[in-house]
């Protein structure tokens, strides 16, 4: 790294992208983003190039993406002769599962839905049928 293009401190970077100091650590703690060179002070020092991985992170996040499968995107972005067919179907996989999640928050929202309805929101703690789904053994867990 040309120690001129690393010049920025890690409060800069944090600000630039959006994100807490904390969690630029752990993802350099964590093999997302390398850990910098350090000035003689000991500070860290970043470049252009850690905001723009730092950014990526960020969106890959904010599209439902776990670390260990950022960790692969990263990867693939550098691989020139699988990357995005493999990026793409990592996103695919992606797609589905979030889909699948979809699915189920809908099903517990409409059951959820159904008790409120029925609930008349006043008399006995026994009777309201909110409560009584809650403590009923033998619920299906679907």
């Amino acid at each position: 790294m040309d120690p001129k293009a690393a010049s920025l401190t890690i409060g800069v970077v944090a600000k630039r992208v959006g994100v807490a100091i904390d969690t630029i650590r752990f993802y350099e703690r964590e093999g997302l983003l390398p850990e910098p060179p350090r000035r003689p002070s000991g500070y860290r020092s970043y470049d252009e190039g850690a905001i723009a991985q730092l950014r990526f992170i960020r969106r890959a996040k904010d599209l439902g993406f776990m670390l260990e499968e950022i960790r692969e995107l990263l990867a693939l972005s550098r691989d020139r002769s699988k990357g995005v067919g493999a990026v793409k179907k990592r996103a695919a996989d992606r797609l589905r599962s979030l889909d699948t999640r979809i699915a189920e928050l809908q099903r517990v929202r409409d059951g959820l839905a159904q008790l409120v309805e029925s609930c008349p929101g006043h008399g006995a703690p026994e009777q309201c049928p909110i409560l009584r789904a809650l403590t009923e053994e033998g619920l299906k867990d679907e």
